[in-house]
């Protein structure tokens, strides 16, 4: 069996092989999905939000037109975001997917394969979310939270921890980064990518790769944070000029920020707070904060969140199913700092994918006799997901409360 490691430091099967790749874009080329629906199909449930707050939810696509993207031959980095925040009602807005029918088409094909899902037996694109397209905002103005994903996942499945966090009176930013990013389905078609853009890894990502990576996942979450300052000032950021919901501008206080990242993103997370001020608070789910070494045995470069720490607080969430000597050297390193902003903690019975939305997901898979309880155990643990899911909410949740409270 291939493996990889997607420069998060976890082991991924190698799923950007050029045959599946291209199957994979037969199936969502232009925006359509072409696979036929089985009528026994399962639909995967995600978790309802604990929250007081109805939920109103949009998507941006946001264009920086100062940077090239640096993995296909586009002139302009594009980045695709989903904006989860409290809503005044919800009467007469219909309940969002999860994911898009061009998206769903992808991760059919691509995630299937990385996490050893079956490629047959669940309508991926049937799964709703509990937030209301274009719903009106309340116009209050609410602490705003950042998400980047791990690498080669998509945001969307960091949903139900946005969701909650948005029914707790947060305004949540989940972000995607084009080219490492599982799959993203944009509005509009541009030369250069397909209208559903699939991720470039096509195996393990090098030193060069893995800091280019991390380097443009740093540089979107900036654009983004400039972006939201366009939108709270009044305007429209959507590079389409989609109508955008009712109050949503006067929604965010972008003096109140924070940011959480899985993965590669918690390593961007992290890393975007040493470098932008304007992130106030950051929760870093198993991101290693050093970069691959260039020779194999030795230490890879800490990075300098790391290596000089950060005077805001820093929360790092782990498993006991996710550690290796690098792992608990760059975590050690961002621990050892005098300033005492960082503080660490564990989740027991648990493994990397917790994090997301398979810790929902992944045991109904089994249950349907479409994962092995082995698979499961690899992608979030034994641990059920009754306790899971609160337990990686109430982590989350609690840190923000405590130094980005939302009233």
């Amino acid at each position: 069996m291939v493996r990889t490691e997607f420069g998060d430091g976890v082991d991924r099967r190698t799923v950007t092989k050029s045959g599946v790749l291209a199957a994979a874009l037969l199936l969502a080329g232009g925006g359509g999905v072409a696979q036929a629906r089985a009528a026994d199909d399962i639909t995967v449930r995600l978790p309802a939000p604990t929250g007081p707050h109805r939920i109103g939810v949009t998507t941006l696509y946001l264009v920086d037109r100062a940077r090239r993207d640096p993995w296909d031959p586009v002139p302009v980095r594009e980045v695709m975001v989903t904006v989860f925040y409290p809503a005044r009602t919800v009467r007469g807005y219909p309940v969002a997917p999860q994911m898009t029918e061009g998206a769903a088409g992808l991760f059919t094909v691509i995630d299937a394969s990385v996490h050893h899902l079956q490629k047959a037996g669940v309508n991926w694109a049937a799964t709703t979310t509990h937030s209301h397209t274009d719903a009106p905002a309340q116009a209050v103005r609410r602490p705003v939270v950042l998400y980047s994903p791990g690498g080669g996942d998509p945001r969307t499945l960091g949903t139900g921890v946005a969701e909650e966090l948005a029914s707790r009176g947060y305004v949540v930013v989940t972000i995607d980064h084009p080219g490492d990013a599982s799959e993203v389905d944009f509005p509009i078609e541009r030369a250069g990518r397909e209208k559903v853009r699939p991720t470039i890894l096509r195996g393990e990502p090098g030193p060069e790769q893995f800091r280019t990576m991390i380097d443009t996942r740093i540089a979107d979450i900036r654009f983004v944070l400039d972006q939201l300052g366009v939108l709270a000032a009044g305007r429209n950021p959507d590079a389409a000029g989609r109508v955008l919901p009712e109050h949503l501008s006067r929604a965010l206080d972008l003096r109140r920020v924070g940011m959480y990242g899985h993965s590669a993103g918690g390593t961007a997370t992290a890393e975007a707070m040493y470098e932008d001020r304007r992130i106030g608070a950051a929760v870093n789910l198993e991101g290693y904060l050093d970069h691959p070494p260039k020779t194999p045995g030795q230490e890879g470069e800490l990075f300098p969140v790391a290596r000089d720490g950060v005077d805001r607080p820093l929360l790092l969430l782990g498993t006991d199913g996710f550690r290796n000597e690098r792992f608990d050297r760059s975590w050690s390193a961002m621990l050892a700092h005098p300033q005492g902003c960082t503080r660490r903690r564990q989740i027991d019975n648990a493994t990397h994918w917790v994090f997301t939305d398979y810790a929902a997901m992944a045991p109904q898979l089994q249950a349907a006799g479409l994962m092995t309880a082995d698979d499961r155990t690899a992608l979030v643990g034994a641990i059920d997901p009754a306790q899971a899911v609160p337990m990686v909410r109430n982590h989350v949740l609690s840190f923000f409360a405590q130094h980005l409270p939302s009233h």
